[in-house]
């Protein structure tokens, strides 16, 4: 988990703390922000960095604190060959200080986490996943917002993947120039 994890320093320029410390957030951290944990965790995986990033997800709200994913993200995430075990849990405001990027899966949360941010500069870290995606064809802006599918059926939770998908490589670039070249050990910035 986030809070157990030891921090050290990389010789990358300014410093960059490793883990980089990723966590996506959505409402109620049983639908999205899960399946962008673990679409992204597999992804940095495959990247030979997962000892160099951190990757979790929470909730803007906290009623579902303790529950599992919706059953639907684990069919859709288990279809697709990923593994993921959750607990759900409520985004907190110290969070902010050990996190490196906090990425929001709207709209709504990236305003509700900015205003939420202690400062500045941890408001700087919030990000929406979809302005990771490329616009249509390769280019030019796309929708920003990936759509709760709660309220709907599987097909929801099935478009809510392919959106992930979509967004987790540019995502998964920019924490790859933060962390700067990276040996074959895994250890960045040497």
């Amino acid at each position: 988990m986030m809070e157990d994890m030891r921090t050290r320093t990389s010789g990358t320029p300014g410093g960059v703390r490793t883990p980089y410390r990723v966590c996506f957030v959505c409402t109620g951290n049983i639908c999205r922000s899960p399946m962008a944990e673990a679409v992204f965790r597999s992804r940095v995986a495959e990247a030979g960095l997962a000892e160099l990033v951190e990757v979790s997800s929470a909730g803007t709200g906290g009623w579902h604190a303790g529950d599992d994913a919706d059953s639907r993200t684990l069919a859709v995430l288990t279809a697709a060959g990923y593994v993921h075990e959750h607990v759900a849990r409520q985004f907190r405001r110290d969070w902010f200080a050990r996190l490196d990027l906090v990425i929001a899966l709207d709209e709504g949360h990236l305003r509700d986490l900015r205003e939420l941010a202690p400062g500045p500069e941890h408001a700087e870290k919030v990000r929406l996943l979809r302005s990771y995606a490329p616009g249509p064809d390769g280019g030019g802006p796309c929708a920003l917002d990936v759509p709760d599918p709660y309220y709907g059926g599987p097909e929801g939770f099935e478009e809510c993947l392919a959106l992930v998908e979509e967004a987790v490589p540019g995502l998964l670039e920019e924490v790859r120039a933060a962390l700067g070249p990276v040996d074959r050990d895994g250890a960045a910035g040497r």
